[in-house]
């Protein structure tokens, strides 16, 4: 998954995490959200690991996909659940989540081997894949909370989604956490522009919410505005100066302003390096200036 969502994944995983086993038809079980933090073992972290309290207990890995290099998603899958596996000793299900079709690949089988011709495989990882835009809509609206925002984005026609987005509102009215309320509102927005245009999921927001001068509103449009803004200048520095370490990874993402990812943008042709352009200390360069 592209870091510039990591945030967004974060929230929606971590709103309600307990709500994610039903829907890998696994009983609902006390769950805790893990630490993913693997730098001591490999570089970079898992997307999103959560502790299941079964008998026996169990890790749930989480891989979001958006892009186009799913190709490579089995490899990294087998990696990080064997590195899970070997820091908690405990049984790990690693789950391919797939948020648009975009992100589909023919490897991405459910299974992975390696071995040499003709003699059994000496490596074989089973995972889950969830392709959202194969779930049934009806199904989630009717599930938990945590997964809801998956409701506009899964099986359902266009023209359907704002009555989706209606009965979404129907739902969370009745919660009593507001600011989980606020922040799956938020997670929503984000993920409607995977899918539809920034100016279709603007409108549903708007009108279903009818809250275009709260500050709900304002904070949702903000959250994926951030979102935007920080994939952008993702984007621009990977060109530049190839994939972000997690250093300036965790930098950007730390980043909650709107204004200040959008002069790093413009600043960015003026730098050399991550590092160069996260760090206030340095002046900019101006060689690339033309």
């Amino acid at each position: 998954m592209s870091p510039s969502y990591d945030p967004t994944l974060k929230t929606l995983v971590e709103a309600s995490p307990a709500d994610w086993l039903p829907l890998l038809g696994l009983p609902r079980k006390r769950v805790t959200v893990e630490d993913t933090d693997l730098a001591t073992v490999v570089s970079g972290a898992v997307d999103k690991v959560l502790r299941v309290h079964a008998d026996p207990e169990y890790l749930l890995h989480f891989d979001f996909q958006a892009g186009h290099d799913s190709a490579m998603l089995p490899r990294r899958l087998r990696l990080y659940n064997g590195v899970l596996d070997y820091r908690h000793d405990r049984p790990v299900l690693s789950v391919a989540v797939l948020l648009r079709p975009e992100a589909d690949s023919p490897r991405l089988t459910g299974s992975f081997e390696r071995g040499f011709p003709g003699q059994d495989p000496f490596a074989v990882l089973r995972y889950r894949v969830i392709r959202v835009w194969q779930l049934s809509v009806e199904w989630l609206l009717a599930g938990g909370v945590g997964t809801l925002p998956l409701a506009p984005v899964s099986d359902v026609a266009e023209s359907r989604v704002p009555d989706v987005i209606r009965r979404m509102k129907e739902r969370l009215d009745r919660e009593k956490r507001r600011q989980r309320v606020k922040d799956l509102w938020a997670v929503t927005y984000v993920l409607l522009g995977l899918r539809y245009s920034d100016a279709f999921a603007k409108l549903l927001i708007q009108e279903v919410l009818g809250m275009e001068e709260s500050t709900t509103y304002q904070a949702i449009i903000r959250k994926g505005r951030l979102s935007e803004v920080r994939h952008i200048l993702f984007l621009q520095g990977q060109k530049l100066f190839g994939p972000a370490d997690d250093a300036a990874t965790a930098a950007l993402n730390a980043i909650d302003d709107v204004q200040r990812l959008e002069e790093l943008s413009e600043r960015i042709l003026d730098v050399d390096s991550w590092q160069e352009l996260l760090n206030p200390t340095r002046h900019p360069r101006r060689s690339r200036r033309r």
